[in-house]
């Protein structure tokens, strides 16, 4: 396909990713309010504050777009595969019905994970930190911003399994390799846990990290059933 024609592909694909995040958001919007409630209930008793006539609203449509986020996973997650890997075979196509699907799921297992988990042992930390000194009085749309970045990062990430496992399927890694690659993922997920992780203490970046390396530890079993050699033709 010349370039432009993968130029109009990515344009199509682009657009049907952008709509199915449009109605995921308009989706979200109805649970909005209890998410957000979710969200702020680690604060405790503490109300955050809104310092601009509309942040209220600019934080509903926020909190509506990281649920549809999980909404439009599904959709999201067949076009980026579709355009990065084109002319799947039918083995491969029937692996992206365990791998959209499965990927949806985890993306929300991991959108809990941080805000049932992580975000009250963050919160609890920063908060404790020199509070005989400072009072946390936090902005509601600054705090949302935080929380909705730290809950995304985390749930993309819990994703990992099914991108091992799909990309064995390609080929284009095997068991082997990944198990042999062990030391440098523990390396790669503690710089993914340094930075994700919204606080510099070593105990909330060990409770991100381990979790990652169960994931990674998952997706070495996935790829043992997934896994197919690359074929080769010559001539």
């Amino acid at each position: 396909m010349p370039i432009v024609g993968h130029l109009r592909e990515l344009r199509d694909r682009l657009i049907k990713i952008v709509v199915s995040l449009v109605v995921g958001t308009a989706l979200g919007t109805v649970f909005a309010r209890r998410f957000l409630e979710i969200l702020i209930s680690p604060m405790g008793v503490a109300r955050p504050q809104a310092l601009r006539p509309a942040e209220n609203i600019i934080v509903y449509f926020k909190v509506a777009l990281v649920l549809g986020l999980v909404f439009a996973m599904p959709v999201i997650v067949y076009q980026i595969v579709a355009f990065v890997v084109p002319g799947l075979e039918p083995g491969e196509k029937r692996a992206l019905t365990i791998v959209i699907p499965g990927a949806t799921l985890l993306f929300a297992i991991g959108v809990a994970f941080s805000a049932f988990v992580m975000l009250p042992f963050s919160l609890d930390y920063l908060g404790r930190f020199l509070s005989d000194l400072i009072q946390p009085q936090y902005s509601i749309d600054y705090y949302i911003s935080f929380v909705a970045n730290f809950i995304v990062w985390i749930g993309l990430s819990f994703e990992t399994p099914l991108i091992i496992a799909f990309f064995a399927r390609l080929g284009v890694v095997s068991p082997t390799q990944l198990r042999r690659g062990r030391r440098y993922a523990i390396v790669i997920l503690a710089v993914v846990a340094a930075v994700i992780t919204p606080t510099p203490d070593p105990f909330n970046m060990t409770l991100v990290m381990l979790p990652l390396y169960a994931l990674y530890e998952f997706g070495i079993i996935l790829a043992r059933f997934f896994y197919r050699p690359r074929t080769t033709y010559s001539g």
